[in-house]
């Protein structure tokens, strides 16, 4: 149906009505009447399915051969009436769900970014890619207990399944279980195929927390959106008195679906108490399952925020205990709770963009929880320097608990936690490189703004990176960057370096170029060009086979697996100034070795063998014509795929 009259303006935001959790809370006496609620989702032009500027539903079910008939959301009826009612038996429904979560995960990435969102890229024949515009979205593909993102399609996948017959949890013994109706299983797997399109290399399992840290992420917005629906806010605050440490439907997460596969409870939770201090690194390290491992991340950054929620209710609490703290038996005053769930919804909110904005502050490769927490430290030191709250304070002590602690850092002071700004040295070298001219900067810069064409943006980005490879690739400036960015361009490298056909040297890419506009609280601005670099290297399990392969004259064709190195580079817009240069060296030996020991299968079964059939086929794709699924056997394994 075309889009309504021209002559008048078309409304910021179309309402749409959706589960806040899923429908096992319907049976919940007292929560089932916080569970409807309803979204305003940016208004675009759709067509049926709903298909927009981001998104194409597609609602056919492979396994019993069924299409159904696409959603129309301009008809004048449900414009009129938000939509259609939530209902576990219309597939119509089930279509409208995942479009307005989906939709509203997007939103909150590109408000915190301050940028368009990109999917990612399809691999095209000479080495190149083509933008993908929209992520397709199945809400009926799989006819068992699964849910994820491909890659290879870009295409989220939901499934439904019958609940367990013997432990159902509020579940109908045998009855269908739709993933697709999961307010938190939908924003999880949006925000893997947005995390894809940022860091494609984030799904190469270099080190135990790379997967984990793709889990834990998506697991974190599913959470914090829960905080940006003020009646669920403030019917579980007024529930738990205001204490979000007690168990309460905003920590966790996908409960029918957990209670459907036998869990007895959610699938995950954000809550529990750090081991003691003296088992938490161990602990850690003995966890490698990446949902596992992703949930200490959870926990840790959810410690944080009670941390300063609790901080910032502390005055409410003493006003309305005169001075106690101690609240009175019975209900809490309504205005009480509105503020406390103010409160509530302000913090949630800051964690939310923290954790969405460190995406540009972390390596392009090979990422850890400790790169992770120096990035969220750095990302809110920068747009927010004064910290009354503490909440990088909060975040640090968190994970400190947990038994995370970042590496290289000489103590865990948020000024030893900062990403460094270069070396004099290395500053002029990239300066003098590329970054001298910031006319021309701006000039090339992509317009990733609200609105613009985002595929133009993508191809104008592809070609300020081939300018920006061109500066780096010229000779007389190789040597000076090249230390600079933890790359190597000399000719006497090691030959398993991927190196340049045409030259014959080191090879390096220009990964991404992206620009990142964003405003703290007192309207200051900050606007800065962030550059990945990466570079690889053919790698080998055993050490003598690797270093006779570094003198060899010859480059080789296969390896073991393939071993990255790179940087991020923020540049200052405004000045030119490179404020970081956020690196993993390419000749890392320390680094090598940790690789090749958790590739090898050192610290257990090797997740690359589990998730990607082997080593090899985790890096390069494809083996006898089959696609890489990553997602689709990670969820498997972890339960989300399980035939109850």
């Amino acid at each position: 149906m075309p889009e309504l009259s021209s002559q008048y303006s078309p409304p910021s935001f179309r309402s749409l009505r959706v589960f806040a959790f899923d429908p096992s809370v319907q049976t919940d006496l007292d929560a089932a009447v916080i569970n409807q609620l309803t979204l305003r989702v940016r208004w675009e032009a759709l067509e049926r399915g709903p298909i927009g500027e981001y998104l194409e539903v597609v609602d056919v079910d492979p396994a019993s051969g069924c299409g159904y008939a696409p959603v129309d959301l301009n008809d004048p009826h449900l414009l009129a009436q938000d939509g259609l009612a939530p209902s576990e038996g219309v597939p119509q429904f089930h279509q409208q769900m995942v479009y307005a979560v989906a939709s509203t995960t997007i939103r909150n990435f590109e408000l915190a970014l301050g940028r368009s969102a990109l999917w990612g890229t399809r691999p095209l024949p000479g080495g190149r890619y083509a933008p993908v515009r929209r992520l397709r979205i199945y809400p009926h593909a799989l006819r068992e207990a699964n849910a994820y993102y491909s890659p290879e399609k870009k295409a989220l996948l939901f499934g439904y399944f019958p609940a367990s017959s013997s432990d159902p949890g509020r579940n109908l013994p045998g009855g269908i279980v739709f993933s697709c109706l999961s307010h938190d299983i939908v924003a999880h797997e949006v925000t893997h195929a947005l995390l894809d399109g940022l860091h494609r290399r984030f799904i190469e399992p270099s080190n135990p927390d790379v997967l984990a840290l793709h889990e834990g992420f998506a697991d974190l917005v599913a959470l914090f959106q829960h905080f940006t629906h003020p009646q669920v806010l403030r019917h579980q605050i007024a529930r738990t008195r205001g204490d979000l440490a007690q168990t309460n439907l905003l920590a966790e997460l996908a409960q029918q679906f957990g209670m459907a596969i036998g869990s007895r409870g959610a699938l995950r939770s954000a809550l529990g108490e750090p081991p003691p201090p003296d088992e938490a690194t161990a602990r850690l390290a003995a966890t490698v399952e990446p949902h596992d491992r992703g949930a200490i991340l959870v926990a840790a950054v959810f410690d944080a925020f009670l941390a300063i929620y609790r901080r910032r209710i502390a005055d409410l609490e003493r006003i309305a205990t005169g001075g106690s703290g101690l609240l009175p038996q019975g209900d809490l005053h309504p205005d009480l709770v509105e503020r406390m769930a103010d409160e509530a919804a302000k913090t949630a909110g800051h964690f939310l963009r923290i954790v969405i904005r460190a995406l540009d502050y972390c390596p392009p490769v090979d990422v850890n929880f400790g790169d992770f927490l120096r990035a969220m430290v750095t990302a809110d030191h920068d747009l927010v320097p004064e910290d009354p709250y503490g909440y990088r304070i909060a975040l640090v002590e968190a994970f400190r608990r947990r038994g995370i602690h970042p590496q290289e850092v000489r103590s865990l002071s948020i000024e030893n936690l900062l990403w460094r700004p270069p070396s004099d040295e290395d500053a002029e070298a990239l300066q003098g490189a590329a970054f001298a001219n910031v006319e021309k900067l701006r000039e090339y810069c992509p317009d990733w703004g609200f609105g613009s064409d985002r595929i133009a943006a993508h191809r104008q980005s592809e070609t300020f990176g081939r300018l920006i490879h061109g500066w780096f690739h010229e000779p007389v400036v190789q040597s000076a960057v090249a230390g600079a960015l933890g790359l190597t361009l000399d000719a006497a490298a090691p030959r398993t370096l991927s190196r340049s056909r045409r030259t014959g040297l080191p090879a390096f890419e220009v990964h991404a170029v992206r620009p990142a506009h964003r405003v703290g609280p007192e309207g200051r601005a900050r606007t800065d060009l962030v550059i990945s670099f990466t570079q690889r290297r053919f790698a080998f399990f055993d050490p003598r086979h690797q270093e006779s392969r570094d003198r060899s004259r010859r480059q080789p064709e296969r390896s073991d697996f393939l071993f990255r190195g790179g940087a991020t580079v923020l540049v200052d817009l405004e000045t030119g100034r490179v404020r970081y240069v956020i690196r993993k060296r390419i000749l890392d030996r320390r680094r090598l070795a940790a690789q090749r020991a958790f590739l090898g299968g050192a610290h257990g079964a090797s997740l690359a063998a589990t998730y990607f059939g082997t080593p090899e086929r985790a890096f390069y794709g494809r083996r006898r014509g089959r696609p890489q699924e990553p997602f689709a056997l990670l969820h498997r394994s972890h339960g989300e795929g399980r035939r109850p």
